[in-house]
């Protein structure tokens, strides 16, 4: 099929503010990259209709870049080879933020589904991010792309109301997952750990989700083993605050958001061996848990029991992150201006 002609695909003036795409339309981590002086191209929504096909080819000039950043399982369903060869026709300049190198799930067709997406995004984008040089080097091993790294800014401000109670080892709990088949083994390894370092577990569990608490968390709860505490999503940074050892129980994925709040707040962090944490946030303590999902729960019960030995770091220093917040802005910026100017055509 022949391409569209410009004026179907849309230009961009000099001196036009650069009209973006993001998929998805906003979360704390594209709202902290994202620089002022653009212009957001909407709709809003939590499923983004960029990822439609259909719409992508009737919208392609309402927009000047689209940036997608990969993760959600539902992104990598729908932005695979027919998505990416669309954009690629349409003339419309891809940027990717690479925030997971690995499937949330268990077996082979996780693994190729991941992989046949990533190929495919990453083989189309102009520009490619990513957030640590190891995740860099792993995607030009496995893609052969250069990414450029730019550090995760804040996304978060600690509570001056707010302060951390030394002991208080927290992990939090969901539905049952591909990513965390056995949540009821990383609550005893991690209980294990608390009370070896001299410290108390506190699982917390999403409002939305308490109904999934399992039999074995309620039963050691109402035995007084452990504190079990239902909060409403949005006070997530109070929870992590309030800890002195935060456990990241997922392995799926190379990078956290939590984790960037944990050093936003002061909250020490256990974090899987997988990925790359630690190259996140040099300060983490790590555990033994692959992406497939075999937890070592001794790794797990040493790791929160020299966690809790460690003194509780520091909130991260503010300035320092708001200039880093406005570096990585910066870097967006000038991205985001290239790649649009080479798609003008007046």
């Amino acid at each position: 099929m022949p391409a569209d002609p410009p004026e179907a695909r849309g230009s961009l003036r000099r001196g036009d503010p650069v009209r973006v795409a993001t998929i998805p339309f906003a979360d704390s981590y594209v709202d902290a990259v994202l620089p002022s002086d653009v212009v957001r191209v909407g709709p809003s929504g939590e499923l983004s209709p960029w990822l439609d096909v259909a719409y992508l080819v009737e919208h392609a000039a309402e927009l000047d870049v689209l940036h997608l950043h990969t993760g959600p399982g539902h992104v990598a369903m729908a932005a695979g080879q027919c998505w990416a060869e669309t954009v690629r026709r349409l003339g419309i300049p891809l940027v990717v933020t690479v925030h997971r190198l690995r499937a949330p799930g268990r077996g082979c067709a996780h693994e190729q589904a991941m992989d046949a997406h990533l190929s495919a995004v990453l083989s189309t984008a102009e520009v490619v991010f990513t957030l640590t040089s190891g995740a860099a080097d792993e995607i030009a091993e496995r893609f052969g792309r250069t990414a450029i790294v730019v550090a995760h800014p804040s996304v978060t401000v600690p509570d001056p109301e707010l302060g951390a109670e030394r002991g208080v080892v927290g992990l939090r709990l969901g539905r049952v997952s591909a990513a965390v088949p056995d949540p009821a083994a990383l609550v005893r390894a991690a209980l294990s750990g608390a009370v070896s370092g001299g410290g108390r577990l506190r699982v917390l569990v999403d409002a939305a989700d308490e109904q999934w608490t399992g039999r074995a968390v309620r039963t050691l709860a109402r035995r007084g083993d452990l504190e079990l505490v239902v909060h409403p999503g949005e006070d997530w940074s109070a929870q992590l605050q309030q800890l002195h050892v935060a456990v990241l129980p997922e392995p799926c994925g190379s990078h956290s958001r939590d984790l960037e709040i944990c050093r936003d707040v002061g909250t020490r962090v256990v974090a899987p061996s997988c990925g790359w944490f630690a190259d996140q946030w040099s300060d983490v303590v790590s555990y033994g848990n692959h992406e497939q999902g075999r937890l070592d729960p001794v790794s797990l019960t040493a790791a929160v029991a020299a966690a809790l030995a460690r003194p509780m770091p520091r909130p991260a220093d503010r300035d320092w992150r708001d200039e880093q917040r406005t570096a990585v802005r910066q870097v967006h910026a000038d991205v985001y201006a290239q790649v649009a100017a080479d798609r003008s055509w007046v």
